[in-house]
């Protein structure tokens, strides 16, 4: 059975996203649904170790919900029970581990293999409620009740694992990640989104505020006039708050300045935190504008690419006003990001994430002459 199947960044599942966001535009389904049967062909995996909301069953789920098309609603249906059951499953067991005092792996709690990503695919579906609710409570419990580790206090979202997602070694403390795709800042922007849905959970406002001050703290402001956030810290690191960054890293979705920042836009939004917002868009601006970090960008691809750049500035621009510098900055990084395109082969795999699909999704999503439907990059918590 090939793994990439049920692939939402890297796979098949990507592409079905991608031809059904067209198909939305153009009425034309046959290429989609053609697709989408190949999808369903092999069954998906729900095993609580393999499946998360890029693989297996609540990617299949995710894809066919975004498409939305009739023909997919008897599939989505019965899926919905076994990944409510699976769901739970999860959630039994982040908490188990919780009452042990344990700190989490990676793949508990991020956007990419855990409940965060579980959660998205939660609020984007809007079948379950009261088990996104559960998901909301984990997450406030998550980001609010410290752990010790090695003698030393660390938040809950600290992971034993390395950055790799894997116990090493070289990292025997575990790590703090504060980027997007599996670290910290995907838990705030699920909160913040869902709050701004309408969906709140004891615990849910002060988590944010007690988030909004964290990024505050931990924002490092560089010479160039840029604001950096660490990727990731290790226990020294963490107490050692003088450990900062010589420069800003990559601008990418996944880890860097541009997910953080849109994570912290959004919790500030949902906490009328005024100041906070300015410093996430303020650093999402410099970001988007400072040659340094432009110059680091060597693909195009959502994840570390162009594409996540573009859409986490255009997605925080519609969150300013209408002469706001995000949405001055956007046109330039459009047209950046389009002739990179021009001239470099697309990558010759599928996928959402790191695959051609994603490019291409992006650029259709970005075409200012034909607005597409925004919901689709729940996936990547950016709206």
């Amino acid at each position: 059975m090939n793994d990439l199947v049920h692939d939402l960044g890297r796979g098949l599942a990507g592409t079905v996203l991608y031809q059904a966001v067209l198909a939305q535009d153009s009425g034309q389904w046959d290429t989609v649904h053609t697709t989408a049967r190949a999808l369903v062909r092999q069954p998906a995996a729900v095993h609580p170790a393999g499946a998360s909301l890029y693989r297996g069953a609540p990617a299949v789920a995710y894809v066919l919900h975004a498409a939305g098309h009739p023909a997919y609603r008897s599939a989505l249906g019965d899926l919905d029970s076994v990944l409510a059951v699976f769901i739970r499953t999860r959630l039994a067991d982040a908490h188990r581990r919780m009452e042990a005092g344990h700190p989490p792996r990676m793949q508990e709690y991020d956007l990419i293999s855990g409940l965060t990503g579980l959660g998205a695919l939660l609020l984007r579906r809007g079948t379950h409620s009261e088990l996104l609710d559960d998901v909301l409570h984990y997450l406030v419990r998550l980001l609010q009740q410290p752990i010790m580790f090695h003698g030393e206090e660390v938040p809950g979202w600290w992971t034993s694992d390395s950055p790799s997602g894997r116990p090493d070694a070289a990292w025997p403390t575990g790590h703090g990640n504060f980027g997007m795709a599996h670290g910290v800042a995907g838990p705030i922007a699920l909160l913040a989104l869902s709050a701004r849905a309408g969906h709140s959970v004891a615990g849910q406002h002060q988590a944010l505020i007690h988030c909004c001050r964290l990024l505050e703290e931990r924002a490092h402001h560089l010479p160039n006039g840029a604001t950096a956030w660490p990727e990731t810290l290790t226990i020294d690191g963490w107490i050692d708050r003088s450990t900062m960054p010589r420069r800003p890293g990559r601008p990418s979705w996944c880890y860097g300045t541009p997910g953080i920042a849109r994570a912290l836009q959004l919790a500030a939004i949902a906490c009328s935190r005024t100041a906070t917002q300015r410093l996430a868009e303020d650093a999402l601006t410099t970001c988007a504008a400072d040659p340094e970090q432009l110059g680091r960008i060597d693909n195009a691809t959502v994840c570390h690419g162009w594409a996540g750049l573009c859409l986490a500035v255009d997605r925080a621009a519609a969150d300013t006003a209408p002469d706001g510098a995000l949405r001055r900055v956007l046109s330039r990084l459009r047209s950046r990001f389009a002739t990179h395109v021009a001239q470099h082969a697309l990558p010759g795999t599928a996928g959402v994430l790191t695959g051609g699909d994603g490019i291409l999704l992006t650029l259709h999503t970005l075409n200012p002459a034909r607005p597409v439907a925004t919901g689709w990059e729940t996936c990547l918590l950016l709206n």
